[in-house]
């Protein structure tokens, strides 16, 4: 039996809106056993936040492990791959908690790395502070590149757009880390002790989701509750395995 990999926003739900063809889906999974985990380039929440956000909207059954968000991809795929343990960052509660869990010291003396995640109340003052340590040596690492992200309300600013001005100011460019990129994927199924094979990768996101899924070789489901629908598919040029209006014609 396969493993769903589940994004969130504009799959499961919109800021604090529910999807409920995702909680019918999410009810099926669970009273059939079947296997899920969250798959998120959101940055923002611990997984305890993550799961008490759901919690709030109606969704039941969710445990913290299940999450595996792009800030847990950051700070493990530096610890892979630079030396130095000293760092600056943009972000929330989710970024603060991965930073910590993977040993890292939060310090605004010389630090080796700037850590960009979205964080909805960050301020000039904030982004010149952080660009000041990017001009002095530090190392910029976004936890990801999404342009926008899906809100009740339509759409917001997403990482990526921030992540942007900090490489045009730099002259940095980041890591390419979270979705599409395999190495989200390869440090996801190392954490869930996953193979390709195993797994089908749902989203609302063509250029990331999808993307990643086309990237890979490994199965995707594309779900029209989000960001993009299938009249994207041709324009973008990313073709998911499987398109649905909604999470429930899975059931």
């Amino acid at each position: 039996m396969k493993t769903y990999c589940l994004d969130l926003d504009g799959t499961m739900y919109r800021g604090t809106a529910i999807i409920e063809s995702a909680k019918a889906f999410l009810d099926h999974c669970l009273e059939k056993n079947i296997p899920f985990i969250f798959l998120t380039n959101n940055a923002m929440r611990t997984q305890d936040e993550n799961r008490i956000h759901m919690e709030k909207m109606g969704y039941t059954g969710i445990k913290n492990e299940m999450f595996y968000n792009s800030a847990m991809a950051s700070c493990e795929f530096v610890r892979k791959n630079y030396e130095g343990n000293k760092v600056y960052y943009i972000g929330q509660s989710g970024l603060k908690e991965a930073l910590l869990e993977n040993g890292f010291e939060i310090s605004e003396e010389h630090p080796d790395f700037v850590f960009v995640g979205l964080n909805k109340n960050a301020n000039y003052h904030d982004y010149s502070k952080a660009l000041s340590f990017l001009l002095g040596g530090a190392k910029l690492i976004g936890t990801n590149k999404d342009h926008i992200l899906a809100s009740p309300n339509g759409f917001e600013m997403g990482n990526g757009a921030i992540l942007a001005m900090f490489e045009f100011a730099s002259k940095q460019v980041s890591p390419d880390i979270a979705k599409p990129s395999p190495t989200m994927l390869e440090l996801c199924m190392e954490h869930f002790h996953l193979k390709k094979e195993d797994i089908i990768l749902v989203g609302d996101n063509l250029e990331t989701d999808i993307r990643l899924g086309q990237n890979t070789g490994v199965e995707t489901i594309f779900v029209q509750t989000g960001i993009h629908t299938k009249e994207d598919i041709d324009r973008l040029g990313i073709f998911p395995t499987r398109v649905v209006n909604t999470l429930e014609e899975l059931i």
